[in-house]
């Protein structure tokens, strides 16, 4: 069962729209996996990370990216945004970007005044228990920190910076990056 909020503005309004884009998948390529020295040919052409010779040919493997287990447990949360007019959407995915019990992952620091990207960047190791088998496709259920923050936000006017990763063929990632509030 995945958790989720929803503003009284978004049930009046979502029947209503011009336009609603759906850009909060992941795509499998973009999701980090632990290294496999059997496989490290796939694996770097995968991630673009090329010999100091350069190879042309092709990786032959029967393995999938898929099967790869990911180096990062954590989910990602689905967010809609309102355009200003109420008339378009999208559908965008933010990463969490910290975790008091993983060191090595990213240290929050600019998005400290952000309360709610800071609410849901921070991950706790209960919230990735939650997860089923901590794939990254999964998204964590929503703590009373990340409810309080996004109703905080409710009807007011705030400015999204998303980031647009096209991957080629017609997929695309969208991510939400930072959001300011409007003075």
């Amino acid at each position: 069962s995945r958790d989720s909020w929803q503003s009284d503005l978004w049930a009046q309004v979502k029947d209503k729209l011009t336009k609603y884009l759906h850009h909060s998948t992941i795509f499998p390529e973009s999701i980090p996996r632990k290294f496999d020295y059997v496989h490290k040919d796939l694996l770097m052409q995968q991630y673009n990370l090329n010999a100091a010779v350069h190879q042309p040919k092709e990786t032959r493997t029967n393995k999938n990216i898929n099967e790869f287990k990911s180096a990062s447990g954590l989910g990602y949360y689905e967010v809609t945004v309102l355009g200003i007019n109420h008339d378009i959407a999208i559908d965008v995915a933010f990463l969490p970007l910290f975790c008091p019990e993983d060191p090595h992952l990213f240290q929050l620091e600019d998005i400290q005044n952000d309360t709610l990207l800071s609410c849901m960047s921070c991950i706790s190791s209960c919230q990735q228990k939650a997860t089923s088998n901590g794939r990254l496709c999964d998204m964590f259920p929503l703590s009373n920190e990340i409810v309080k923050a996004a109703m905080d936000l409710d009807g007011k006017h705030v400015v999204c910076i998303l980031d647009i990763c096209h991957l080629g063929d017609d997929k695309v990632e969208v991510f939400l990056s930072k959001i300011y509030k409007t003075v």
